[in-house]
Parts: structure tokens; sequence; C-alpha cells
């Protein structure tokens, strides 16, 4: 299994759509990108796709793969093989990490989620999303502080791991 993405961090996003990667995420970028070799810039897909998204989503190389396998495994023609094939496919952008660490995004891509002059970026295992700031603060802050208020005072999340890999 290829490393995961791990933190979240706040960077610049320059006029012309260029934002740094955190250090550590560029690394699991290298080890899940198969044509990779030291010096060379490691690829990645940007999913923008499904307009209920307020985010861009970074897929490395090994997990974009994984997932056109399983696209692939539908039946073809069928309405969820073709509704996937949009999204993952056609509304996507392949593209690589710069020689200075950084990724270019373009204007459809910042416009699609009003991203101006600070990019957030947070794990996501093994994919990281891309938010304006201010979106992410109001949009997944909020979902996640109402989700915890309806859990009982007790609630541990780790009891969700028991049992994983049983039977």
């Amino acid at each position: 299994m290829a490393r995961r993405f791990r933190g979240e961090s706040h960077h610049k996003v320059d006029t012309k759509g260029r934002v740094s990667i955190p250090a550590s995420f560029r690394r699991v970028l290298e080890t899940s990108d198969p044509n990779w070799q030291p010096g060379d810039n490691p690829e990645l897909v940007i999913v923008y796709g499904d307009h209920r998204r307020n985010f861009l989503e970074c897929y490395t190389m090994q997990a974009i793969d994984e997932v056109d396998a399983k696209i692939d495994a539908l039946p073809r023609g069928s309405m969820q093989r073709r509704m996937l094939q949009r999204m993952f496919h056609g509304q996507s952008f392949p593209t690589n990490v710069d020689e200075t660490g950084r990724l270019v995004l373009p204007a459809k891509l910042r416009n699609k989620i009003d991203l101006e002059n600070e990019a957030f970026f947070i794990a996501a295992g093994d994919t990281f999303q891309i938010w304006k700031p201010e979106t992410y603060e109001v949009e997944e802050l909020a979902k996640t502080e109402e989700w915890i208020d309806d859990l009982p005072d007790d609630f541990d999340p780790m009891q969700y791991l028991d049992g994983i890999g049983d039977g």
C-alpha cells in the first residue's frame, strides 16, 4: 500500500494560479507515481467534476488507476459508467508538480471553487483536497460540528476500527 496523505495547511495562490504543495504531499505523489524517477516531477489527476463539490480532489496516479479499474468493471454503456467516466475522465485535469513544488491551477479550476489568494489543503487518505479556506470553514467544519453534536458524550471514534479485518 502506498503512503497516505496526512495533515492540512494553507498556501498562497499567485495571480497565475501557482500554489505550493505541502512537502509531505509531494513525497506521497512521488511514491504513488509508477513512472516517477528522482529528478522527475510527479504526476497527479485533479478531479473537479460533480457540481455539488466545492473543492478540487487530487488523486495520486495509483489512486486514479484504482478508480479507473472500478469504472472499467461497470457494464459498458451503463448510466453509472457514463456518469463516472464524465466525472473522472472528462471533468479532470491531469498535471504534474513543477520543479519548484507547485501546482499550476488553471482559471477554470480556480473559478469552480472561487479560489483567489489562498488555498486550504487537507489530506483524505490516498487523495487530498484543495478548498477555498472560507468555504471549508463554512461547509465542512459546520457539518463536522453538527455531526459531533449528535453523538453521545462518551462516543469514541476508535470503536469504528474494532473488528475491521476480522472474519
